[in-house]
């Protein structure tokens, strides 16, 4: 028995890592074709549907501000005040700013927001297209010669492209917001020493790198949410888990994102 378990154990690593990749595999056509609609098709006869996209970006952007800006506003001021209890007995603390301002920028900044558009969109992306696929929409679209994808994704990777560092840039301001609540009230700034202890910090790098992972992450919150709609079985119960299933992925694979090019500038910047 126990020589039948040691021999299963490397075919299922085996077929769980070809299931991986298949999976990732499907997220980069569904992305690549959705690219291609967005800004190759147009010129090519297809239809954009800048309607779908503007409602989109409403629903993505707009609607998320205030979520948005309390949360980072919240977490600017909770590392102002985690940083200061180290950097006051290290006597700098004068340096709360410059640590609040790099940490937001480069990083809590892009990945609070990208967590909070896959709990608002992610999420609600795949219980559309999951419901749209358990009421047979999806097959209703394919008979009358629409491509789901046109018709679903392509205004859903517009609208998350363009929104999501957006949303990066109004959630780094808050959080430096936050951070300088705390300066001013508790670290002896001023509101205009605290913005530029703060702009002294930051260089076009910082804010460069927060921005391309933010649009990586759009991608992929977008790229999860659709693709497990796309693959939900029959009967409601399988939109909730495709719901779920679109939340932990896009979370996961968020953080890997993150990882990854993370690595990447700080290999490029020592080099």
């Amino acid at each position: 028995m126990e020589i039948e378990r040691i021999t299963a154990l490397p075919d299922r690593v085996g077929l769980e890592t070809l299931k991986g990749l298949a999976y990732v595999g499907g997220l980069a056509r569904l992305t690549g074709e959705s690219a291609y609609l967005t800004f190759i098709g147009p010129f090519r006869g297809r239809r954009l549907r800048p309607q779908r996209a503007l409602h989109q970006a409403m629903a993505v952007g707009v609607r998320a501000v205030p979520i948005v800006s309390l949360i980072n506003f919240f977490i600017g001021l909770i590392m102002a005040l985690q940083s200061a209890y180290e950097l006051r007995r290290l006597g700098a603390l004068q340096f709360v700013a410059s640590a609040v301002g790099v940490s937001i920028v480069r990083e809590l900044g892009p990945l609070i927001t990208a967590v909070i558009v896959i709990g608002r969109s992610g999420s609600a992306f795949a219980a559309e297209i999951g419901t749209m696929k358990v009421t047979e929409e999806v097959d209703a679209l394919k008979t009358m010669a629409l491509r789901p994808v046109a018709f679903l994704v392509a205004p859903k990777f517009l609208a998350m492209l363009l929104m999501v560092p957006c949303l990066t840039i109004w959630a780094d301001f808050m959080g430096v917001m936050g951070g300088c609540l705390f300066g001013v009230v508790g670290a002896n700034f001023t509101f205009t020493s605290y913005l530029q202890a703060t702009r002294d910090a930051l260089v076009l790098r910082d804010i460069f790198t927060g921005l391309v992972k933010s649009a990586l992450f759009s991608l992929v919150i977008t790229a999860v949410g659709c693709h497990e709609g796309f693959s939900t079985g029959a009967g409601p119960e399988e939109v909730g888990r495709s719901t779920t299933a679109a939340v932990v992925t896009s979370i996961f694979l968020v953080v890997v994102v993150d990882l990854v090019f993370t690595a990447l500038f700080y290999i490029t910047n020592r080099g």
